[in-house]
C-alpha cells in the first residue's frame, strides 16, 4: 500500500495561501515530492509499504521533509481539503503545458482548484479483479469521506459542509462513480471513449472515486479530503485496505451483490460531504435510510473485523476509530476553533499545528467531562468530552465544588426563587421559574453578528408595520398579497388610525436557535409583547447571590443595564426623551446611556392574572415605570391620566393578554377604547401598539427576508428556519405528505401551544394534525426540524446536555440602524430531557446568559 497527500502552503504571518511551491520543490527529492495544478500545493508520494505503522512513518517523514524547507521561508503546511482562509483570487497555475491546456479547456473548474485530497493505494495486481472490487466497495466510500472531511471553510466563510472540497471536486466531468463495469477491458473502453470525446486528455484525468491506478498495479481511493492528523489518514487507509480484502474474498467465494444505483451513491456521498461525522449517513441496506454517522462507522468496522484481524490491523483501527469518534473529524475541530473567537486565523493555526505535529494530533488542554452524554452540536463540550476553552474555568469551578455543594447551591437557588416570587403563569396558575446553575456564554463575535442581524430584522419589521397601516406600498407592488395582511389574525382595523410616524414596535423579541454546525437561525419573531427580559435580569441576580465565586469572564455585560435603555426607548417617540435617536457607540454597546429621561412611561398589565405578572412588576419597579392596570387610567382632554397619582402618561407600554380596544376595567368601563382614541389623536404613545400581531403571525415569518430586501435593499444577515405556508396549495401538499417529519404550529399560537414536532409525535397525533391543516390551511405553518444545539445542564448534581434556544431583544427608536440596539441581555431557555420544546409553559427552564464583549 501507499499514499499520496496534497498539502497547502501557508504564509505563517498572513495565514493565507502561498504560491511558492516551485521554490520548495527545487530543494526536495523528485521521487517523493511533486507539483500540483496550483502553485500553492505540494504533493507527497510515499514509498510502498506493507503495514499501517510503516505508512504512518512515511507520512510523518515526508511532512517533516517539507516542513524543513518551508519553515525557513516563513511557510507552514496544512493537510486539509480547503485552506480556511483561501480565496478565489489565491489561485496561481503551475506553469506546465499540461496544466495550461487544462485551464484553457476547463476555465472556472481549474481556477477553483484550491483543494487538497488524500489518495490511498492498495496493491491489486489483477485489473479485472480491481474493477470488480471497485463496484463492491462503492457503498462504503461515504463513511471514509465522513472520517476524512476537513473542508468546512471556503472563500472565507463556513460553507455548511464538512467537505466542500467534495462538492467542488464533483464538478469535474469524470468525478464520482464509474457506473456498472464488468472487466478491465470495459473500463479501458470507457476511458478510450472519454478521451475520444475530447472531454479529457488522458487516463490520468479519470477522477473517479476509486479507480485502477494509471501508473501502478493498485486500486486508488480518491474520495477523501486531506487529513491534518496523520492517524486519521491511517484509519482511512486501514479501512480501505480491509474493504478491498473483503470484496476480494466475496468475489473469490462467488457471492452475489447488489450494485448501488448511481443516484443513490451520489446522494450518499453528498450526505457525507454535508454532515461528516456530525450528521447522518446512509445505512448499508438495499433501500438506504439515514443513521447517525458514528453508528455507520462502527457498523463498517464490525463488518470488516475478519479482514482487519487477518491483516493485523484490528486493534489499531479500533483504537483510531474510537479516537476520531471522540474528538471529531477535522471539520468538527476547525469549527470548534472558530467558535472561540470567530477568527479564521485560529483555524489556520490549528490545521498547521495538527499537520506538522504528532501523528495522534493535538491533545486539548481542557477539562474532560467523562460521564457527559456527548452529542454533535454541543456548545460547551467537544466530542471527546473536552470542554471548550471558554468554559474551562466554569467547569473546573463546579468540579471543585463537588456534587454535595452543587446540590446545596440548587437548594439555595430554589429558596431564592421562592423568596423573590419569580413565577410564570401556566393555565391560570403561577409556577416557580425553573433555573439551571450552569451559565451559557455568548462570545463577542457571536454577539456582534447577532446584533447586526437582529437590528436589520427589527428595522424591516418596523418598516413593514408602518407601511401596512400606512401607504401599503408593499401590497401595491405585489410583494405580498393583500389578503395575507388584512385576513391575518393579527390585523386590527383600528391600527390604521394611529399616527404614521410613531414607532409601532419599540420592543421586539426574537427566538434564535443554533444547529449542530453552530449556525444561528431565527426561529420566531415576537412583536406583540415579548417576555423574558425581567427573568434574564433575575437569573443574574440569583447567580450573583448563590454562586458569587463563579469565575466571570472579562467584558461580561450586566443585564440590568437594559432597564434604563428600555425606559429611554419607550419615551423616545414622545418628545420627552433628550437622547432620542442618539447613535450607538458600538454594535455590542448599543445606544449610549444617558441621564434619566423626562416624561412618564407606564406599563399597562392585566394584573396578577397575567402569565408574566412577575415580569410586569419587575420591569416597572426597576426601569422607573408606573405599573398600571385598566382601573388606574382615565382619559381627560385627550390625555391619559394615572388616577392614583394624577400624572399624565406620555408612553404606555402594553403588556395586555387581550386587545387594547376590548379592555374594560372592573366596572365595565371601556377604558381601552378611550386610551386608544387618545393615542390616535397623539395624546399618548402606545408601545407595541395594537395591530402588531400581523408581524407576530407565524404565517408572516417566511416573508421577513423579503421585507429586508424591499425596505432596506439589503440581504438578510441571519437565516430563517425553512418554513412552509400551508395556505399555499403547493406547499400544503408538501406539508400534508410530511407532517410526521416537520414541526407544525398554529399561526397565532404562543408559548409553545399547539406545536407538534412530527418525528416525536404518535401516528394518531400526526393524523389529527394532518386533518386540522387540511380543514383550515390558513391557520397553520410548518417548519423543518432544527437539531437545536445543546448545553450542559445540572441533573442530580451532574452535567448532562439539554437543548437550548435564545430569546434576544431589540429596542427600536426609529427606522435607521443607529436608532436601534440589541438589548444587553438575553434569555436562554432549556428544554426538558429528550425534548426540543423550550417554553416554560411546556416544562422548560432557563439559565443565565453570559454575553461577553471585546475589551477596549
Amino acid at each position: 500500500m501507499g499514499a499520496e497527500e496534497e498539502l497547502h502552503l501557508i504564509d505563517l504571518d498572513g495565514k493565507d495561501l502561498s504560491a511558492r511551491a516551485p521554490q520548495l520543490l527545487s530543494k526536495l527529492p523528485e521521487g517523493n515530492y511533486s507539483a500540483e495544478i496550483q502553485r500553492t500545493t505540494v504533493e507527497t508520494n510515499t514509498d510502498v509499504v506493507n503495514t499501517l505503522d510503516d505508512l504512518r512513518s512515511e507520512l510523518l517523514r515526508l511532512r517533516k521533509g517539507l516542513v524543513e524547507v518551508a519553515r525557513p521561508e516563513g511557510l507552514g503546511i496544512a493537510a486539509v481539503g480547503t485552506a480556511p482562509r483561501s480565496d478565489f483570487s489565491d489561485f496561481e497555475l503551475t506553469t506546465t503545458g499540461r496544466y495550461g491546456r487544462m485551464q484553457e479547456q476547463y476555465r472556472l473548474l481549474v481556477d477553483e482548484q484550491l483543494i487538497c485530497g488524500l489518495q490511498i493505494h492498495v496493491g491489486v495486481a489483477d485489473r479485472d479483479l480491481a474493477i470488480e472490487i471497485t463496484q463492491r466497495i462503492a457503498r462504503d466510500l461515504p463513511v471514509l469521506l465522513a472520517l476524512a472531511a476537513s473542508s468546512p471553510f471556503w472563500n472565507g466563510a463556513d460553507t455548511g459542509y464538512a467537505s466542500i472540497r467534495t462538492i467542488i471536486w464533483q464538478r469535474w466531468p469524470t468525478a464520482g462513480a464509474t457506473g456498472p463495469l464488468k472487466s478491465a477491458a470495459e473500463y479501458d473502453r470507457l476511458l478510450a471513449d472519454l478521451i475520444a470525446s475530447g472531454v479529457i486528455a488522458d487516463a490520468k484525468m479519470a477522477y473517479f472515486d476509486v479507480r485502477p491506478s494509471s501508473h501502478a498495479p493498485t486500486l486508488e481511493l480518491r474520495v477523501c479530503d486531506a487529513c491534518p492528523v496523520v492517524d486519521d489518514a491511517i484509519l482511512v487507509a486501514g479501512l480501505f485496505r480491509a474493504m478491498v480484502a473483503s470484496a476480494e474474498h466475496e468475489i473469490l467465494a462467488g457471492r452475489p451483490y447488489a450494485p448501488v444505483p448511481p443516484p443513490i451513491h451520489r446522494a450518499a456521498i453528498w450526505r457525507a460531504a454535508r454532515g461528516g461525522l456530525s450528521g447522518d449517513l446512509l445505512d448499508n441496506s438495499r433501500h438506504p435510510r439515514p443513521i447517525p454517522a458514528a453508528l455507520a462507522v462502527q457498523s463498517l468496522v464490525e463488518r470488516l473485523t475478519p479482514q482487519l484481524r487477518r491483516l493485523g490491523d484490528y486493534e489499531q483501527v479500533s483504537a483510531l476509530t474510537e479516537a476520531i469518534l471522540a474528538r471529531g473529524n477535522s471539520a468538527d475541530r476547525q469549527r470548534a476553533a472558530f467558535a472561540e473567537r470567530g477568527q479564521l486565523a485560529d483555524v489556520v493555526d490549528l490545521v498547521v499545528s495538527e499537520t506538522e505535529g504528532a501523528s495522534g494530533g493535538v491533545v486539548p488542554d481542557a477539562p474532560v467531562l467523562r460521564t457527559y452524554r456527548i452529542r454533535a452540536g454541543d456548545e460547551a463540550v467537544g466530542l471527546g468530552g473536552h470542554t471548550r476553552p471558554v468554559y474551562a474555568d466554569l467547569v473546573e469551578s463546579f468540579r471543585a465544588m463537588g456534587i454535595d455543594d452543587i446540590l446545596r447551591a440548587e437548594q439555595q437557588r430554589d429558596e431564592w426563587i421562592a423568596g423573590h416570587g419569580v413565577t410564570f403563569g401556566v393555565e391560570g396558575y403561577q409556577q416557580e421559574f425553573a433555573v439551571d446553575l450552569m451559565p451559557r456564554i455568548i462570545s463577542p463575535h457571536e454577539w456582534a453578528a447577532l446584533s447586526a442581524g437582529l437590528i436589520q430584522r427589527a428595522r424591516a419589521i418596523e418598516a413593514f408595520l408602518r407601511d401596512c397601516y400606512g401607504e401599503q406600498r408593499l401590497l401595491a407592488d405585489g410583494v405580498l398579497p393583500s389578503e395575507r395582511v388584512v385576513d391575518s389574525p393579527g390585523w386590527r382595523e383600528e391600527a390604521l388610525r394611529l399616527p404614521a410616524d410613531v414607532v409601532r414596535a419599540p420592543i421586539m423579541g426574537f427566538d434564535l436557535v443554533r444547529n449542530e454546525f453552530g449556525g444561528w437561525r431565527v426561529l420566531e419573531d415576537n412583536v406583540r409583547n415579548p417576555s423574558g427580559a425581567a427573568y434574564a435580569i433575575a437569573i443574574r441576580d440569583l447567580l450573583d447571590e448563590v454562586l458569587p465565586d463563579l469565575p466571570r469572564p472579562p467584558g461580561l455585560l450586566d443585564p440590568a443595564d437594559a432597564l434604563s435603555r428600555l425606559r429611554a426607548t419607550l419615551l423616545a417617540n414622545t418628545g420627552s426623551d433628550p437622547v432620542s435617536g442618539m447613535a450607538a457607540s458600538a454594535p455590542e454597546a448599543g445606544i449610549a446611556a444617558s441621564a434619566p429621561e423626562a416624561g412618564i412611561a407606564a406599563l399597562l398589565s392585566n394584573g396578577s392574572e397575567a402569565s408574566a405578572w412577575y415580569e410586569h412588576k419587575t420591569l416597572a419597579e426597576r426601569a422607573g415605570l408606573l405599573l398600571v392596570q385598566p382601573a388606574d387610567l382615565q382619559v381627560r382632554d385627550g390625555a391619559v391620566i394615572h388616577v392614583p397619582g394624577g400624572e399624565r402618561i406620555d408612553a404606555l407600554y402594553l403588556r395586555l393578554d387581550d386587545e387594547l380596544v376590548d379592555t374594560v376595567d372592573g366596572s365595565g368601563r371601556a377604558i381601552g377604547a378611550q386610551v386608544f382614541e387618545a393615542a390616535a389623536a397623539g395624546g399618548v404613545v402606545l408601545a407595541n401598539a395594537p395591530g402588531n400581531g400581523i408581524a407576530d403571525d407565524k404565517a408572516m415569518y417566511p416573508y421577513v427576508g423579503e421585507f429586508i430586501g424591499y425596505y432596506l435593499d439589503e440581504r438578510p444577515l441571519l437565516e430563517s428556519v425553512p418554513t412552509y405556508r400551508t395556505g399555499d396549495s403547493a406547499e400544503r401538499r408538501t406539508v400534508l405528505e410530511r407532517v410526521g417529519e416537520l414541526v407544525t404550529k398554529p399561526v397565532d399560537g404562543h408559548g409553545g401551544a399547539g406545536v407538534l414536532i412530527g418525528p416525536d409525535a404518535s401516528a394518531a397525533e400526526v393524523s389529527a394534525r394532518r386533518a386540522a391543516i387540511a380543514g383550515d390551511p390558513e391557520a397553520w405553518v410548518a417548519q423543518e426540524v432544527v437539531s437545536l444545539s445543546s448545553h450542559p445542564t445540572f441533573v442530580g448534581g451532574r452535567l448532562q446536555p439539554r437543548r437550548v434556544d435564545l430569546r434576544a431583544f431589540v429596542y427600536v427608536r426609529g427606522l435607521r440602524a443607529e436608532q436601534c440596539e440589541l438589548a444587553p441581555l438575553a434569555l436562554t431557555r432549556v428544554a426538558p430531557q429528550g425534548s426540543l420544546v423550550v417554553n416554560s409553559s411546556r416544562g422548560g427552564g432557563a439559565k443565565d446568559t453570559w454575553i461577553v464583549t471585546e475589551q477596549t
